[in-house]
């Protein structure tokens, strides 16, 4: 979290304190030195912090923190980095060293949101007992993952649902977690969604106000209930735990919520409209349009060969997403949409890896899933001769002739990499989950199988689609 410690409004905002949680009127620094953990009272539907203290107005004018409906404009308004890290190749698909935390999947990485940000889910449900779980551990394995993502766009949904008083992390982890996680984490962190949040969670947030930036507290969204994720996030590549379900319909009966959601996306191509292009499969657009290659992906690829090819992170910056979503709907209605009349290169990148994400079924197709997951198993002189067995023999023929044109576009990008510091690793980041994904939710593992794929189809574009 930011350490801005400018507030919004007229006064200082004042801060619940807890009576075991002192406060002297320190700065912040001092504050965090306090290993003392608070005495909090728990109930039997999860973590309820049993408080007579009434809650401080959580959304007056000029607080931080956003709650309701979900706008995201406000969050994609910050300046690409310019120094962009690379993984190294020991960082790719090591996960061995935290096996013990990772068999647990706490930590998922469920392909990119609406936008085009990478969207890391964690589930408090699948944390073990207290006794069971180091938690310094689950710490390391948290940043290991996030280092993974941090120079891209992305966004958390974390799912509280299932926090108990027996698996729940104490106080001073939590404190570290908030002094640890620094601006490298925070700078390209675009929204965090607080699933199902109790009133220990809107406590914390009134502790933890008076050191939170206006700026970050923006970014941190309460959503109430699971439908109001779908405006923002590919629902069907979420595989929620099965307790925040049954959770969220308990709740859903109860307080019976408007239901707001409505979109493009269909889940049949049959009741689609012809001119659309979002959402359907390849042979709707086929039929429709009359044209292997669908004219958002031309159209696309073409504004950026011409006028992206030296931008910085290009694919790796999001866009403004009314923009987007007027442009999308401008490709669904079959109307002409010029990019150079949008004035971001952006949009137009975010745009091809929508329309990739939003296919019924992803160009690699569902039935190469595993074969290619299981590739990482085999020799390098094994692997060309099953990449190019797959491409050409098992996967469709309209599909080989899109992966190769939105490749080899990609090859261009590399060629450029000095000036838009988009590498084929840093590329295979960004369209690996956009390229293929499972029916369920893909492990952090299969992420970087998929990643690792991708990469290699870059790497060898002559060889796997020239030779």
């Amino acid at each position: 979290m930011d350490t801005d410690m400018s507030a919004s409004g007229g006064g200082d905002p004042q801060p619940y304190i807890n009576e075991d949680f002192p406060s002297d009127g320190n700065e912040d620094g001092q504050l965090f030195e306090s290993t003392e953990e608070p005495e909090f009272e728990f109930d039997e539907s999860g973590l309820e912090l049993a408080a007579d203290d009434d809650l401080a107005r959580e959304n007056s004018e000029g607080s931080a923190f956003q709650s309701g409906s979900i706008t995201p404009d406000g969050l994609i308004d910050e300046d690409f980095e310019k120094e962009l890290g690379t993984p190294s190749d020991g960082e790719e698909e090591d996960e061995g060293e935290f096996q013990d935390v990772a068999q647990h999947n706490i930590l998922e990485v469920a392909g990119d949101d609406v936008y085009g940000r990478k969207v890391i889910i964690f589930s408090s449900c699948k944390l073990p007992s207290s006794e069971k779980l180091d938690h310094q551990r689950l710490f390391l394995y948290l940043k290991h993952t996030l280092d993974q993502y941090v120079e891209n766009d992305y966004v958390i949904v974390y799912f509280h649902y299932g926090l108990t008083s027996k698996n729940k992390p104490k106080l001073s982890w939590l404190l570290q977690v908030y002094r640890e996680l620094d601006r490298k984490y925070k700078k390209n962190l675009k929204a965090l969604y607080l699933v199902h949040p109790t009133r220990f969670i809107k406590i914390l947030w009134n502790v933890f106000k008076p050191f939170i930036s206006a700026k970050f507290g923006r970014k941190v969204m309460y959503v109430n209930y699971l439908h109001e994720l779908k405006e923002h996030l590919h629902f069907d590549q979420l595989v929620v735990p099965e307790p925040v379900l049954q959770y969220d319909a308990k709740q859903v009966k109860s307080n019976k919520p408007p239901y707001p959601y409505s979109g493009d996306r269909v889940d049949d191509s049959s009741g689609a409209q012809k001119t659309q292009q979002f959402g359907v499969t390849l042979s709707h657009i086929r039929q429709n349009y009359k044209c292997v290659i669908p004219p958002v992906v031309e159209i696309s690829v073409e504004y950026l060969r011409v006028n992206a090819l030296d931008v910085e992170g290009i694919f790796r910056r999001s866009a403004n997403a009314r923009t987007l979503k007027e442009v999308q709907k401008k490709f669904n209605q079959g109307l002409t949409v010029d990019f150079c009349t949008e004035g971001d290169v952006h949009i137009a990148a975010v745009i091809l890896k929508t329309f990739l994400r939003e296919l019924q079924e992803p160009l690699l197709t569902f039935d190469l899933y595993q074969p290619i997951v299981r590739l990482h198993n085999q020799d390098e002189g094994r692997q060309m001769v099953d990449v190019q067995r797959m491409l050409r023999e098992e996967l469709p023929e309209d599909n080989y002739i899109i992966l190769k044109y939105i490749l080899q576009f990609l090859t261009e990008i590399v060629a450029h990499c000095e000036e838009n510091k988009m590498t084929s690793m840093n590329l295979s980041i960004v369209f690996g989950p956009n390229l293929l994904w499972p029916k369920g939710q893909a492990s952090l593992s299969a992420m970087g199988y998929l990643n690792n794929f991708t990469r290699y189809l870059i790497d060898h574009y002559r060889d796997l689609f020239e030779s």
